[in-house]
């Protein structure tokens, strides 16, 4: 049964290693699921789980472009203290993050929104380039795209202002689609980019990868949504969707 938009289900994983530590939520579709997993500061290990959290929560604030933070990140840091609380030795180090810092179009995207109210260091990794002081994907970008040959192979993302907001990674030989990372909250861009590229087995960091993996997975085995959820939101005044993505309002799909 699909789970209904306005639910969220997260999940937390912890990863052992002796280094840092990363935190990832997943794409907001129908459902979302953050996974906290360990790596060596430069080199990959094989997860392993030590920790997971899963939780279905009701989702009142609506999808509003370039205020995702709003929508997604209150659940993330509740899911970041219980982590503290219940397992006070596997304190995060970094927190990355399926989104932009600050490569956004306000400068403060949801990895620095994460990263401020949870006060960790945090990184942002996002698959595609957003609009932003100039940035565009014209093809001048895409030929800077194929001038990146070989796996750890970047180039600057400078805006019009003259400031640098991200860096393009190629992050495994097999896939020539890049990852835009950007600052998120006390961490360096060249930490940044170090960072992701040490988790990346394929062309998606392994903590991102995981999480969309295990959600899609975890997903399948749920239930619908409760059934005052589904009342709630069949009586409300949008109509719904029956879509590849479960159930969707339709004001969504405009």
């Amino acid at each position: 049964m699909p789970v209904l938009p306005g639910w969220r289900e997260w999940e937390v994983w912890i990863y052992p290693t002796s280094r840092a530590t990363t935190a990832v939520p997943a794409p907001p579709w129908s459902c979302s699921a953050s996974r906290l997993s360990s790596v060596p500061r430069f080199c990959l290990c094989l997860p392993q789980v030590l920790y997971q959290d899963c939780r279905m929560v009701a989702v009142s604030a609506p999808y509003v472009a370039g205020f995702l933070a709003f929508r997604e990140v209150p659940f993330l840091v509740e899911a970041v203290q219980r982590l503290q609380q219940e397992e006070p030795q596997l304190q995060p180090q970094v927190l990355l993050v399926d989104g932009n810092g600050l490569l956004h179009p306000r400068g403060f995207g949801t990895a620095c929104h994460l990263g401020v109210l949870t006060d960790l260091p945090c990184i942002g990794v996002a698959k595609n380039l957003l609009q932003v002081d100039g940035l565009v994907r014209d093809e001048l970008h895409r030929e800077q795209v194929r001038s990146l040959q070989r796996s750890g192979e970047t180039f600057p993302l400078t805006g019009t202002s003259g400031k640098v907001l991200g860096m393009v990674l190629r992050s495994c030989n097999n896939s020539s689609k890049p990852l835009y990372v950007s600052v998120g909250h006390r961490v360096s861009l060249d930490t940044a980019v170090r960072l992701v590229r040490a988790c990346c087995r394929f062309r998606i960091p392994e903590p991102i990868r995981q999480a969309d993996i295990r959600s899609r997975e975890y997903l399948r085995k749920q239930p619908c949504a409760p059934l005052e959820g589904l009342q709630a939101l069949l009586a409300g005044p949008e109509r719904w969707v029956c879509g590849q993505k479960g159930l969707c309002s339709w004001n969504e799909l405009q």
